[in-house]
């Protein structure tokens, strides 16, 4: 194993480790191909992540930074929408699928953790 892979190993194991007192991590960030890349996935069963946070600045930030919104956004559905109704559209679909995908693993790691 590599200097960098055993580096990395080491942070999952402390990662991993909160919850033997009693923590549970969330991940204060959410972005669609998060979700769609399985990345999301790898963070709940390979680092032991319990859930996700997110607010308008947390949104503005994925938006802004990322193509991920640019089918969303520039779609026929979408063309009639002010920009509160946009955000939430592109927010619940994500906080929703972030749930339901979360929700499945914790449920499975017997977590009393709710999203």
């Amino acid at each position: 194993m590599t200097t960098a892979a055993l580096a990395f190993r080491r942070k999952q194991i402390r990662l991993r480790g909160l919850s033997e007192y009693g923590q549970s991590v969330w991940l204060d960030y959410i972005r669609r191909s998060l979700i769609t890349s399985g990345e999301l996935k790898r963070l709940v069963v390979e680092d032991g992540l319990r859930g996700v946070t997110s607010n308008p600045a947390i949104f503005e930030k994925a938006i802004v930074g990322s193509t991920d919104y640019e089918a969303v956004i520039n779609s026929s559905e979408s063309a009639g929408l002010d920009a509160k109704g946009l955000y939430e559209k592109i927010a619940v679909k994500d906080v929703q699928d972030a749930r339901t995908f979360c929700g499945q693993f914790t449920r499975k790691a017997n977590s009393r953790t709710a999203m």
